[in-house]
């Protein structure tokens, strides 16, 4: 505001200057004075005078006709501003367009506030006597030109003239800026020998609102001579542009039962014109509304703010009596502040009824039945209810809760999503013998809390009568699983345990026989009357059937029933471990170089399969050796490991030396195992462990054999 405020002071500046040298100018064609400030009144009464306004196109105003942008105000032939009607609201200007045989021209006239006013006026008195200039000095006088948008053909069209009070003889005018030489070029030129200035196309104020040139007077060689001046050039608004609604799509939501007068949206337009003009005064209006029931007027769009409000009483925005929840309005916007003329655009506006939990949730009977056999579980009846708030939310979705007939938490009830029904299920199997029948008294409620003056009501909860029926149950073990202890290496033939299997049926007075169903390594057997559980071979702590000394086996009790039911019972029985393995030793074969320096062989390794204390320490020993000298000997490394060392360097063959290895058990176990010793040639650090003398040294240590046995 500020800055069309200080360019039309310069508008009116410019004015004063052309009237104070008017004496020394030649005629200009168009409006003596283009800009005007006006006081706003109280009203503008009709056919009362505002203004005159003067236009000359110094060839005898010929046809003049004068165009206001306002409808409401005429130009009378004699230049006379006047109302057509009582007008209170025009806006912050008018423009008038005059038009003759020979020239056309824009005027535009500012309708102030009081306070307004006084500035202009002070800021232009200031500025008329502060120019300080002679009047013989003002050698260009440039007017600023206003020229309405979207002018029709043909072009050039003269708009405006530039004069030099020292006369034109010996120069020409020269025009330049944005428009001119500059993006975009050749609208505008000016006549080098008179001044006047032309537009060449049409102009658009929504493109480009403001031109600012500059214009100067030079000689036939260039030489500047005056100037430059600014020459300021203003495109006039046209209504030239609908209103457009850019934000859509438009969706509100209003609850049901609001009061009357609730704002539901706003729809806001957008109009590319001037926004201090009437081109781009909107007003609002609704054209259609869809559906028409129960009102055919719902709502009521403010025709300024473009703010939609609910016009019909609570009672009737009911969603659960309305045809449809959803309602379209046909919005239109109209510029020129809604008159005839304005120009209009439409958008459609949707308006969601949203609902509230204004109903209660009802079971569509008030008895269900239900019938699930002993042992099972699952669901076992839907419980059906109805409720007339929106499926979307959760005014609508159900909650159920058991609120009596389940002490022992035998049964759970859930929403089924997509129905809203309550599954019933068993969670616990149900026992036919403790009980046949429950009752369960079951309620319904919604996600959301009901408002104020609803409440639930008696149709909200609902019974279940379930029935159970029998089944041919199998026998029960006790205690399953069953453990016991024994000692492996038992006698074939002892008695392990004796299991007690109970049949749940304690009305049907069955017998139950016992037999094996699983024995991994064939160890057992049951007597199939009394369930007694002996060995049929000896138990193996150490055989691969037994799993941290465990052993696990099955059996059935089977009951009389038709068809018959079968009961398992697990068996876990933990093996004592006696010493029962000797040791082994590792490992068997070992290789030494016949010049070896380092004559300790081979480190050796003891195990057992029993289990401490029938294991280490371990004692190791050489047999006694053949010969007269001694060829090795054993040393004792830890509890579980010796040594092998040759006391001397053999011969290239291969050796046995019998070691006996004793676990500590009571009593005590031993094992010999022969160590294969070969003794190698070794060159450039490969050995050579062919057997080439192992045949001589074998049929020596026969014959050996062999004379030891004649000599005994």
């Amino acid at each position: 505001m500020q800055h069309k405020t200080q360019l039309t002071l310069s508008f009116l500046l410019s004015q004063v200057l052309l009237l104070a040298c008017a004496e020394d100018l030649e005629c200009v064609p168009g409006f003596q004075q283009k800009v005007f400030y006006i006081e706003k009144p109280f009203q503008f009464t009709e056919d009362r005078l505002i203004l005159n306004l003067k236009f000359d196109d110094c060839k005898g105003n010929n046809k003049l006709n004068f165009e206001v942008s306002n409808p409401d105000f005429t130009v009378e032939l004699d230049g006379n501003l006047v109302a057509r009607k009582n007008v209170s609201e025009v806006g912050k200007a008018l423009f008038v367009h005059a038009r003759s045989e020979h020239a056309e021209d824009m005027a535009e006239i500012f309708i102030l506030e009081a306070n307004e006013r006084h500035g202009a006026l002070k800021e232009i008195i200031k500025l008329e006597g502060n120019l300080g200039i002679p009047r013989q000095k003002r050698a260009i006088l440039a007017t600023p030109i206003l020229i309405p948008e979207n002018q029709r053909p043909p072009f050039p069209r003269l708009v405006g003239k530039v004069i030099r009070s020292e006369g034109t003889e010996g120069v020409k005018f020269r025009l330049s800026g944005k428009g001119v030489d500059q993006d975009p070029k050749g609208i505008f030129r000016i006549n080098e020998m008179n001044g006047d200035v032309s537009v060449t196309r049409t102009l658009d104020r929504e493109a480009i609102a403001n031109y600012e040139l500059e214009v100067e007077v030079v000689d036939m060689n260039g030489k500047t001579m005056d100037g430059p001046v600014r020459l300021d050039i203003s495109v006039i608004d046209q209504n030239d542009n609908r209103p457009m609604f850019k934000e859509g799509p438009y969706v509100g939501h209003v609850m049901e039962g609001s009061a009357t007068g609730t704002t539901v949206m706003r729809m806001a337009a957008f109009d590319a014109d001037d926004a201090s003009t009437d081109n781009a005064l909107l007003r609002y209006n609704i054209l259609r509304q869809t559906p028409t029931k129960p009102s055919p007027n719902m709502f009521y769009i403010d025709p300024e703010k473009g703010d939609i409000v609910t016009v019909v009483s609570p009672a009737l925005l009911d969603r659960e009596t309305m045809e449809s929840p959803k309602y379209e309005l046909v919005i239109e916007a109209k510029d020129m502040g809604g008159m005839d003329v304005g120009l209009t655009g439409t958008a459609t506006a949707t308006i969601l009824i949203d609902d509230k939990n204004d109903h209660a949730p009802e079971f569509t009977k008030k008895e269900f039945q239900a019938t699930v056999k002993e042992g099972v579980t699952g669901v076992i009846v839907n419980l059906t209810v109805g409720d007339r708030d929106d499926p979307a939310t959760g005014a609508w979705r159900a909650v159920y809760s058991i609120i009596n007939g389940n002490p022992g938490q035998s049964f759970e009830i859930h929403t089924n999503p997509q129905t809203n029904e309550g599954m019933l299920s068993v969670v616990k199997p149900l026992d036919y013998e403790i009980s046949a029948f429950h009752t369960l008294l079951i309620k319904v409620e919604n996600e959301d809390p009901l408002i104020p003056d609803i409440a639930y009501g008696p149709s909200s909860t609902a019974t279940v009568q379930i029935t159970v029926e029998d089944v041919n149950e199998g026998p029960v073990f006790h205690p399953n699983p069953m453990a016991v202890t024994k000692q492996e290496n038992i006698p074939v033939g002892s008695v392990v345990l004796t299991v007690n299997a109970t049949d749940p049926d304690t009305l049907q007075h069955q017998t139950i026989r016992y037999s094996v169903y699983k024995d991994p390594a064939g160890w057992l057997e049951i007597n199939p009357t009394n369930g007694t559980i002996g060995t049929t071979a000896v138990l193996d702590r150490e055989s691969p059937f037994v799993h941290n000394n465990v052993y696990t086996a099955l059996f059935l009790a089977i009951d009389s029933g038709n068809p018959p039911a079968t009961g398992t019972g697990t068996l876990h029985i933990t093996l004592e471990d006696v010493n029962d393995n000797v040791p082994s030793l590792y490992p068997t074969l070992a290789k030494v170089c016949d010049d070896a320096k380092d004559l300790r062989v081979v480190v050796l390794g003891a195990s057992d399969k029993d289990l401490h204390p029938n294991t280490d320490p371990f004692k190791f020993e050489l047999s006694k050796q053949s010969g007269p000298e001694k060829l090795w000997r054993i040393n004792r490394l830890n509890n579980t490991h010796a040594q092998v060392i040759l006391l001397q360097n053999l011969k290239k063959a291969n050796y046995n030396i019998p070691i006996s290895v004793t676990d500590s058990g009571k009593p005590p176990l031993t094992n010999t195992t022969e160590l294969r010793l070969q003794v190698c040639t070794c060159k450039k650090s490969k050995m050579d462990c062919s057997a080439a003398d192992a045949l001589h040294i074998s049929l020596t240590l026969i014959l050996l054999s062999l004379l030891s046995l004649f000599c005994l």
